[in-house]
């Protein structure tokens, strides 16, 4: 195989000096570089570890089992963007199992460390994420009253709702309440700001059904169901191969934000039969994300590491997947019977709207 092909971390490992031995055999089953061993007082040395990401998890998850209740013990996980001599990929040879190894050696996934710092930072609710919701909800409805799709398509770069959502996926498959409330603060307020700002766009400039931008996204049907479902592995799986987030963001936001928008536009504009299938079009399409992002995580075998923490986290995600799947089975059911626009008074200006989709 080619040199240097793998995705490399730094493991960086303060432990006291007469258990610094330990460490190699510890990790006598995972391939690794050993770089160095530094010395950092007259007790605790650090001992720096050069890895495949694939193999990190299995590396942390053995060393933390065994020097995780020590108050001396510190490890630190950094990603390495190149390094010189160039390494060959590791021999594909078998790797002896660890009965107590929570996931097999060469995984092809970042670490459960790793996978929820980025989740967790990519759903924190702070000003810059509200800037950015504002900023893409203007960008689209913009692109979606001129019928323009490529001032559509900038605003799903900007991808907001990406990382609450494949948060709120990650919080249901480790059992993570907290994770799961800040997802949903920040999911709430992303959603609350897109659709108040998108509802006085559409009060003031109106909405126009005939437009296909807009018309395409005021019904469901079952290609959104594929395609929400195809964006939610799809972001699930940018952020636990390593894939660049904003690149898939972009069809995570199909999904997400577009019909959001045009659900304020139309409220705006006082189009209350429209804007109720968007209603129901945003609907199917979190169900979906979300459902499709729990399943890839679980198939990604991301599993907390302590056995009681899976035990909970086991009981969450069956709940999560259970509920998901019902209100799922519901929403198709309407869209099957032709339920997706209920018998609500026609608003003024409503037309017979076409059966396009996303």
């Amino acid at each position: 195989m080619t040199p240097q092909t793998m995705a490399l971390r730094l493991l960086e490992i303060q432990i006291p000096l007469p258990e610094q031995e330990r460490v190699a055999a510890l990790l006598s089953g995972v391939p690794v570089v050993p770089l160095s061993t530094t010395l950092t007082d007259t007790e605790t040395g650090l001992v720096r570890i050069l890895l495949d990401s694939a193999h990190c998890e299995a590396a942390t998850d053995t060393l933390a089992r065994h020097f995780g209740g020590r108050a001396d013990f510190r490890l630190v996980l950094l990603p390495v963007e190149a390094t010189l001599p160039l390494i060959a990929d590791p021999p594909s040879e078998p790797v002896p199992p660890e009965p107590e190894r929570s996931i097999g050696v060469g995984s092809q996934r970042i670490s459960r460390e790793e996978l929820r710092e980025d989740v967790v930072h990519a759903a924190r609710l702070t000003p810059v994420y509200l800037v950015m919701v504002v900023l893409s909800t203007i960008v689209a409805a913009v692109g979606l009253i001129r019928g323009d799709i490529a001032i559509i398509i900038g605003a799903m770069v900007i991808a907001p709702l990406l990382g609450p959502n494949m948060a709120l996926a990650l919080a249901a498959t480790l059992g993570d309440s907290e994770l799961a409330e800040r997802s949903l603060r920040t999911i709430g307020a992303g959603v609350a700001t897109a659709f108040g700002l998108s509802a006085a766009l559409g009060a003031i400039f109106g909405a126009d059904l005939e437009s296909a931008q807009i018309a395409a996204r005021t019904q469901a049907d079952l290609a959104d169901v594929v395609l929400a479902l195809a964006a939610g592995a799809a972001g699930s799986l940018a952020f636990t191969t390593g894939v660049p987030a904003v690149v898939v963001g972009v069809m995570v936001a199909v999904a997400l934000l577009p019909p959001l928008v045009v659900m304020g536009l139309l409220l705006g504009a006082g189009l209350l039969s429209p804007a109720t299938g968007a209603f129901m079009l945003v609907l199917t399409n979190v169900t979906c994300v979300n459902l499709a992002a729990i399943a890839t995580f679980l198939v990604q075998r991301v599993r907390p590491r302590l056995w009681w923490e899976a035990e909970r986290a086991s009981r969450a995600s069956r709940f999560a997947v259970v509920s998901w799947i019902l209100m799922l089975l519901i929403l198709t059911a309407l869209i099957l019977l032709g339920q997706v626009e209920p018998s609500v008074p026609a608003g003024p200006g409503d037309v017979p709207l076409p059966a396009a989709s996303r």
